[in-house]
């Protein structure tokens, strides 16, 4: 599959796993990376990761990773990734479509998201490889009856787990303050509107709150204002289309909702430093 074509290519669920939900145990004795995966992809899934042993290396969005000690790893559907090298490695993975996903999960992992690799701890991936085992077992069991709802509402309990970890790290609390739950709102609308909704004025409608009591609650918890992180989504798709896709910068910004072509371009400069063109030539050299 073709790296530069026309857009960055949707893995879809696997055809053979009709119930949604997939669970296995790599490594490395039989495993390595596919070509197909060295190349850069979205999923139309939630796709989980437990490394328990050996090193990986990944990209996701433009950020490479190296994971050398045990570690969780969560994709959100849509996130643009690829694996670069594994040695020595033990894994399991965790498939979950959208519609075999908890809901107040979904919720919480959109809110979190994206995070990266997280280091777990002794006690912690003792539990989580006992519960992914199990999952693992309940998963060759298709005969059982009640089989797909046993195996749903396990996994979601893994699930559970594995946001409890990220939880620790970057929510150390559950009581959210006003300002936090008003970001947290924000940043699931900008991802869901950010293609055809570009001012802090259209969010702030959309929350039933003032401009001025949006950029203050943004500004609380992040340091950077409503504007800032609008025009940072864009530029983060639109540097995806600039690396993984052939479209001309005129077609990016039409399909990020700009009929100003010009202006889009200028916009790229100015938070980038380069052009985009620049930044498509840098990148692929």
């Amino acid at each position: 599959m073709s790296e530069n074509n026309n857009s960055i290519p949707v893995k879809s669920f696997p055809k053979e796993f009709g119930s949604g939900i997939a669970i296995a145990k790599i490594s490395s004795d039989h495993f390595r990376v596919e070509e197909e995966t060295r190349h850069s992809h979205r999923h139309d899934y939630h796709f989980f990761v437990l490394q328990v042993k050996g090193i990986s290396h990944t990209e996701i969005d433009f950020e490479k990773h190296l994971i050398d000690q045990p570690s969780i790893l969560y994709l959100t559907p849509n996130q643009v990734h690829r694996a670069l090298k594994v040695e020595k490695i033990k894994m399991y993975i965790l498939l979950m479509s959208q519609e075999n996903l908890n809901t107040a999960y979904k919720n919480t992992l959109q809110s979190l998201a994206p995070v990266g690799p997280l280091s777990v701890k002794e006690g912690d991936l003792a539990i989580l490889k006992q519960t992914f085992s199990l999952c693992s077992n309940l998963f060759e069991r298709t005969t059982e009856k009640f089989h797909h709802s046993i195996l749903k509402d396990s996994c979601n309990a893994l699930i559970g787990m594995i946001i409890s970890l990220y939880l620790k790290q970057i929510r150390p609390s559950e009581n959210f303050t006003r300002y936090e739950r008003i970001e947290l709102s924000f940043v699931k609308l900008l991802d869901q509107n950010f293609h055809h909704l570009k001012r802090p004025s259209d969010y702030a409608l959309k929350m039933h709150i003032s401009v001025s009591y949006l950029n203050e609650c943004i500004k609380k918890v992040t340091g950077f204002s409503v504007t800032h992180h609008i025009q940072q989504r864009i530029i983060l798709e639109a540097k995806r289309l600039l690396y993984h896709s052939d479209l001309s910068v005129k077609e990016i910004a039409s399909e990020l909702g700009y009929d100003d072509y010009p202006y889009f371009s200028r916009l790229f400069t100015k938070i980038t430093g380069n052009t985009a063109m620049q930044f498509r030539n840098k990148n692929r050299d």
